[in-house]
């Protein structure tokens, strides 16, 4: 037994007081169902079974970050920590920069090394964001500055946000892409180094 087969039948239930069953494919490649307590097994071969095309997807994308990662060095605290300083220079312009074209004002900027955000920000305008974005396309770096200072104007994730994210930076979704498919490997090179 190979492949998806394999991943199927060596799937990890997670029974929670959850409402509705979801899947995930772990860092290692395993299958993970977080399933509602009184959801029967047989029920929950059905939704494996269902999703099949899904598991499979999704765990070859898994295989194929891990066969990246393997080629890659993990970052170092001293290659970190060269991050954390470029960004202290080139994130504040970019705020700025942006700040202007929306319209918002905004408080401290922080720069942190996170291990799953890109970019936060406070209710009362402190805006953080992840050094590992240094590594990333400037235009990812102008989509989260952009995603994050559009939270001065609205602080969720509305239909009027979105607008206002696309008004400034209407190539939004592309970059929210790149980093949604390439930041899980710039964040376990982190973790790998540590």
């Amino acid at each position: 037994m190979g492949g998806l087969e394999a991943i199927i039948a060596g799937a990890e239930v997670i029974r929670t007081k959850r409402r509705t069953i979801a899947l995930q494919i772990a860092a290692d490649g395993h299958l993970i169902v977080r399933s509602p307590l009184r959801l029967s097994n047989k029920d929950i071969a059905a939704f494996i079974e269902k999703n099949r095309s899904w598991i499979e997807k999704h765990a070859a994308k898994v295989a194929r970050t891990n066969s990246e990662l393997a080629k890659l060095e993990p970052y170092t605290p001293a290659d970190i920590e060269a991050m954390a300083q470029r960004a202290l220079r080139v994130i504040p312009e970019r705020v700025r920069h942006y700040a202007e074209l929306i319209g918002v004002t905004y408080g401290r900027i922080t720069v942190r090394n996170q291990r799953t955000k890109w970019g936060s920000c406070t209710a009362n305008g402190n805006l953080n964001f992840n050094c590992l974005l240094m590594e990333a396309p400037p235009e990812v770096l102008d989509s989260v500055v952009v995603h994050e200072l559009c939270h001065r104007l609205h602080m969720n994730h509305s239909r009027e946000f979105y607008a206002a994210v696309y008004r400034v930076f209407p190539d939004y979704d592309r970059w929210d892409r790149w980093l949604k498919d390439n930041g899980p490997l710039l964040i376990r090179r982190m973790q790998a180094g540590h």
